[in-house]
C-alpha cells in the first residue's frame, strides 16, 4: 500500500490515523501507517509534551504527526472569559435543565471540568505548536483549514509537511494557495466535523483540483476495500479517525462508551452542532435530540456552545448517563464490532486492500502480481 506520499515520509503503509490517544497514534506507527496525534484537548503545553514523549518513545523510530484546531485569521485581544461572557443565560439554563431531566450528578466541589474546547484559541494552538517543533513531527494538521503564513512557513523550515482538511473543492484550492502540502478530503460520512458531499463524490473532485498536490480520502473508511477505492479515486492514502475509537489501546475511560460504539449502527450518528457549534457527525443521543429540537433555543456558535457544554459534557461522561453519552465517530461505526489491536485493524486493512486488487485485476483479465 505504497504511494509516492508514504514513500515520502517513509512509512510502509499509506494509512494516516488520527487519534487523540498516544498510544494508538504510536501503536499505528509500529503497525506500518502513521500516527497522528489529535493535540485539541490539550491546555496545558506540559500535557502535550507528556504524551509526545509517550508517543515518540513508543514509535520505534517510526514517523508521527500532529493534527492541531487552529484559525487561519487571529483575533486580538479576546480571552476565555471574554468569550464565557458571551454566552447567554437562557442556553446555561437549558443546559441546567437537561441535566436535572436526566438526573446527572454535579461535579465533585473543587473538580474542574475535564473537557475545553479551548484548541481553537491563537494562545493555545501557537503553544502546542512550540512543544511539537521540539519533536521529529514529520506532519502538521490543521482541522480548521489552512493555518496562518507564518506557522506554515514555520513548519516549513523545520521540514514539516502540512496538511489541511476540506469538504469541498473551492476549499482545497484554498489550501492550495496558501501552501499547503497536502490536502485531506473529508467526506460526509466522517466523523467530527464534516461538510456535506459524500466521498466517492469529493476524492476525486479535491485531485484535480488540486493536482499535482497529494490527497488523502477521509471520510467512511474502515475496510481494506475501501482504501483501495479512495487510491483508485486518486488519493495517495486515507485519513482515519473513527475506526480507532474501539481498539484495545484507546483509552475512552469508559466501558459504557465503548459499548455503545461497538452496538451501533452506521445510521447511528447525526451531524449536530450540540457539541462545539459547528456540525460535527456523533452518535446519535437524547443530548443532541434535545439540541436539534426547534422547541429549544438553539445551538450557539463556535466557540461559544463547546465552552457552554463542556462541564455538561464531563458530568455526563465521568457518571456514563447512558441517554446523553456520545461522542465524535463517523458512519463507519457500523462496521466497529469488536475490540481489536491496532495492529489487528492495519492487518485486516491490509489484508482487505489486497483482495480488492486482485479482484479489481482479475476484472481486468490482469494477473494479480
Amino acid at each position: 500500500m505504497e504511494t509516492e506520499l508514504s514513500r515520502q515520509l517513509g512509512i510502509e503503509h499509506a494509512i494516516f490515523g488520527f487519534t487523540p490517544f498516544p498510544e494508538v497514534a504510536a501503536a499505528i506507527t509500529r503497525a506500518g501507517g502513521f500516527g497522528v496525534l489529535g493535540a485539541v484537548r490539550y491546555t496545558a503545553p506540559d500535557d502535550l509534551a507528556r504524551d509526545l514523549d509517550r508517543l515518540h518513545e513508543h514509535a520505534d523510530g517510526k514517523p508521527y504527526g500532529l493534527d492541531v484546531v487552529m484559525p487561519a485569521k487571529k483575533v486580538e485581544g479576546v480571552t476565555e472569559a471574554d468569550v464565557e461572557a458571551m454566552i447567554p443565560e437562557e442556553h446555561r439554563g437549558f443546559v441546567r435543565e437537561l441535566l436535572d431531566r436526566h438526573g446527572v450528578p454535579e461535579l465533585a466541589e473543587g473538580e474542574a471540568s475535564g473537557w475545553r474546547i479551548t484548541g481553537w484559541m491563537e494562545e493555545v494552538a501557537r503553544s502546542q505548536l512550540d512543544v511539537a517543533f521540539d519533536y521529529p513531527v514529520k506532519l502538521l494538521a490543521n482541522a480548521l483549514g489552512s493555518p496562518p503564513a507564518d506557522v506554515i512557513a514555520r513548519a516549513h523550515d523545520h521540514g514539516v509537511l502540512v496538511a489541511a482538511l476540506a469538504g469541498s473543492a473551492r476549499h482545497a484550492r484554498r489550501h492550495a494557495e496558501a501552501g499547503i502540502d497536502v490536502v485531506v478530503a473529508q467526506g460526509y460520512e466522517a466523523g467530527g466535523h464534516t461538510g456535506e458531499i459524500g466521498s466517492m463524490v469529493l476524492v476525486p473532485e479535491v485531485v484535480e483540483a488540486v493536482a499535482p498536490l497529494p490527497v488523502l480520502a477521509a471520510g467512511g473508511i474502515g475496510s481494506g476495500e475501501q482504501v483501495a477505492a479512495g487510491l483508485a479515486l486518486g488519493a495517495q492514502g486515507v485519513w482515519l479517525g473513527s475506526l480507532w475509537l474501539t481498539t484495545e489501546e484507546a483509552d475512552l475511560h469508559s466501558e459504557a462508551l465503548t459499548a455503545k460504539l461497538l452496538a451501533a449502527g452506521s445510521g447511528d450518528t447525526v451531524r449536530s452542532r450540540a457539541l462545539t457549534g459547528k456540525p460535527a457527525r456523533q452518535l446519535r443521543t437524547a443530548w443532541t435530540d434535545a439540541w436539534d429540537d426547534p422547541a429549544g433555543p438553539g445551538t450557539l456558535p463556535m466557540p461559544l456552545q463547546g465552552l457552554l457544554v463542556a462541564e455538561a459534557v464531563s458530568r455526563i461522561q465521568k457518571y456514563e448517563v447512558g441517554e446523553l453519552l456520545g461522542t465524535p465517530v463517523g458512519q463507519i461505526v457500523g462496521r466497529m464490532t469488536s475490540e481489536r489491536s491496532v495492529q489487528a485493524v492495519v492487518d485486516d486493512l491490509t489484508r482487505g486492500f489486497e483482495r480488492a486488487v486482485t479482484r479489481v485485476n482479475r476484472i481486468a483479465g490482469r494477473s494479480a502480481t
